[in-house]
């Protein structure tokens, strides 16, 4: 008589947990629905990104277009014939909501970026007062991070400048409505003039960063130099143009 081996499975053993988590992802604002366009314009950025939005889960911005039509079906087959993942829309209507939602997509809170658990040390420094072209003021405001920026966390200067004395890892991101100063290692995403200043520019001691951007105007790791690592550097646009210049 053959015996039969019974295997028993612990079912007390925990095989996985649920944890609240943030993460940083690539924002696709809509401020059209002329789909024919939308293709092209969509081709054309995707061929200058490179392999930036492969298979990266992007989320679709509705607050410019609440009031308009969306061929939702459409946009999503566009976006994943980029091999973008779009996984969710923030602003927008009820009926857009109810369109996404149809789509498999995610309707997020729309809010303003968002500080992660375990923050950096971010402190507001005096608001510095500017002169414009027309001999009034403008008041910035200088946000100060004394600690590194790790993989995963975010930091948003609004209105004003962001210095950021520690390291910025891969995986992290540093924006800024004005100028961004990193006095160390720049590996993650540095987003300057998020609100259009093409004045704005980017200071870092040591470039090595995943993407650069300045008033929407940006580069990818592959399109950046590598000699240009190691050392001081400041990155601006010159007639719509995104440089990189030794200091």
């Amino acid at each position: 008589m053959s015996e039969t081996s019974i295997k028993y499975t612990d079912m007390s053993v925990p095989q996985f947990e649920l944890k609240a988590g943030t993460f940083t992802l690539p924002l696709l604002r809509l401020l059209g629905t002329d789909m024919a366009a939308m293709a092209q314009q969509l081709a054309d950025k995707v061929e200058q990104a490179g392999h930036f939005f492969y298979h990266a889960p992007v989320v679709i911005d509705l607050k410019e277009i609440a009031n308009a039509e969306l061929d939702f079906p459409l946009l999503l087959n566009l976006m994943r014939g980029h091999s973008m993942i779009p996984v969710g829309v923030r602003g927008g209507t009820a009926s857009q909501h109810d369109a996404a939602e149809a789509g498999g997509l995610a309707v997020l809170a729309d809010s303003r970026p968002s500080r992660l658990e375990n923050k950096p040390t971010i402190t507001p420094l005096s608001p510095t007062p500017l002169p414009n072209k027309n001999s009034s003021t403008i008041t910035t405001f200088t946000t100060l991070v004394t600690k590194p920026i790790r993989s995963g966390q975010r930091v948003y200067a609004q209105d004003g400048d962001l210095i950021v004395l520690g390291q910025v890892s891969s995986g992290a991101e540093i924006m800024a409505d004005g100028n961004i100063h990193v006095y160390s290692v720049l590996r993650g995403r540095a987003l300057a003039g998020l609100k259009g200043n093409s004045d704005a520019r980017i200071f870092c001691l040591d470039l090595r960063a995943e993407l650069i951007s300045v008033a929407g105007h940006y580069r990818i790791s592959e399109n950046i130099d590598t000699q240009l690592g190691g050392r001081p550097v400041q990155i601006y646009l010159e007639e719509r143009i995104l440089r990189i210049d030794p200091l």
